[in-house]
């Protein structure tokens, strides 16, 4: 098995197991289930080239409509939360300058992901952890839906956030762990 598709592998199991089961994104299971969802692994560690590369992803959305959403996995780069940081700091600024704003906006993940004003060791942060950085670049239009039919949009993150304190950390420790391990 190539370094890709271990790549990608680990993140269709991360979020299958963790993302859909758990319900962190309840807009996911479709997309997961029809096989819409674009995989891009990146090697690169430059943000520069990250960002070429994320437009290149941006145009293959709008080349191929079958496609909903990209998960744009770093699989070298960005590995501390501060680069990624970095890189996300850009990121949406910089589609949005190559017309995509009212298109796509991305969604991050990160293995070291930690919200703002949370302690860095809080469990809620695995609402947004994932066994790579990512970049998932949505279709606004597609989400503007999926929210509009959703009964309470408002309510996920509380909710998600209750699902990973029920869990706890060991359980999202264990699994990243192990999927690191396969």
């Amino acid at each position: 098995m190539s370094l890709e598709e271990n790549v990608i592998n680990q993140c269709k199991l991360w979020l299958e197991k963790i993302i859909i089961d758990l319900n962190f994104c309840p807009f996911a299971k479709k997309e997961f289930v029809n096989d819409t969802i674009a995989y891009a692994v990146d090697g690169s560690a430059d943000i520069e080239e990250a960002l070429q590369a994320l437009l290149v992803q941006c145009q293959r959305l709008d080349d191929e409509p079958a496609i909903a959403t990209t998960l744009m996995i770093f699989s070298e780069g960005f590995q501390t939360f501060d680069q990624f940081l970095d890189l996300i700091d850009i990121a949406q600024p910089f589609i949005f300058s190559q017309g995509y704003e009212g298109t796509y906006q991305i969604a991050t993940f990160h293995p070291h992901y930690q919200f703002g004003g949370v302690a860095k060791d809080d469990v809620t942060n695995f609402t947004n952890r994932s066994p790579f950085p990512i970049l998932h670049l949505i279709r606004e239009d597609d989400m503007a839906r999926a929210v509009n039919a959703h009964p309470d949009p408002e309510g996920i993150p509380e909710r998600n956030m209750d699902v990973a304190r029920e869990k706890g950390q060991a359980f999202f420790q264990s699994f990243l762990h192990q999927l690191a391990k396969d």
